[in-house]
């Protein structure tokens, strides 16, 4: 469920609600506003320990620290700016059939760390902001951190700012929206 839906129903269909639940086909979604804010609570996906396929380090480019397994691989990486400045090859990436993602992450200078989502076997090369990918990298980053609020920054073009909680069996992710479009049609 994009989170679009949400902001838009806070902002034009209903201003005095607060939370809105949807039902989706993995069950229902609460949305919360508050403030600035919208947040989600996903159920989480730690990640565990795997050797790495062996087509990886060919696919991203750059060999990754140590990788893990959700429903997608995560690639860990040391620093930012290999994520950052990483040029995968796509169709490399679709060789990669037993996941439907690869998550790419590493610590952050401004933040607790930073991301990159890679799905072209779901039609979507890179998704610039991927709330679903939280669902990994927060447990991942929270035990590693030893910290159960975190913050971190999607490192697609477009760019993201994400404020992550771990609840255990759950978690929160939350980010500002805008409306970036508005049109009418006139029938």
């Amino acid at each position: 469920m994009p989170p679009w839906r949400a902001f838009v129903l806070f902002e034009y269909y209903d201003q005095n609600k607060n939370v809105l639940i949807f039902q989706t086909a993995s069950g229902e979604l609460s949305v919360e506003k508050s403030d600035n804010l919208l947040s989600m609570n996903f159920p989480a996906r730690p990640p565990v320990n795997i050797k790495p396929p062996e087509i990886l380090t060919q696919a991203l480019g750059v060999k990754p620290s140590f990788v893990l397994e959700s429903r997608d691989l995560l690639a860990v990486f040391e620093d930012e700016k290999t994520v950052q400045s990483m040029k995968p090859d796509f169709k490399t990436i679709k060789k990669i059939k037993s996941y439907f993602a690869v998550i790419v992450s590493a610590p952050g200078k401004h933040s607790d760390f930073v991301s990159r989502f890679f799905a072209p076997n779901a039609g979507l090369n890179e998704d610039p902001v991927t709330g679903s990918a939280h669902c990994t990298l927060i447990p991942y980053w929270a035990k590693r951190l030893n910290k159960n609020k975190l913050h971190a920054f999607q490192l697609s073009g477009r760019k993201g700012e994400i404020f992550c909680e771990y609840l255990g069996d759950r978690v929160r992710i939350s980010g500002h929206s805008t409306l970036f479009a508005k049109g009418e049609i006139y029938i």
